[in-house]
């Protein structure tokens, strides 16, 4: 809630937490960090033909300098 607290524009702050209770209620997860610029919910593990292995959320958001990125 501190990153989006940053947000200037209010239009945007207030359609931010709106996004936040509605993912929140979609995945029953809580929003964390993923960076410094995507807020995200849930995660899981992910092992790619490579072999290639790591932790991704289920979905998320970040608000960009001009439009929200769902």
């Amino acid at each position: 809630m501190d990153f989006l607290n940053t947000i200037q524009d209010k239009g945007k702050r207030n359609d931010c937490f709106e996004i936040v209770k509605i993912m929140k209620q979609a995945t029953k997860a809580e929003p964390n960090m993923w960076g410094s610029s995507i807020v995200g919910f849930g995660s899981f593990h992910y092992k790619g033909a490579s072999g290639r292995e790591g932790d991704w959320m289920l979905t998320g958001f970040s608000p960009r300098k001009q439009n929200i990125t769902l």
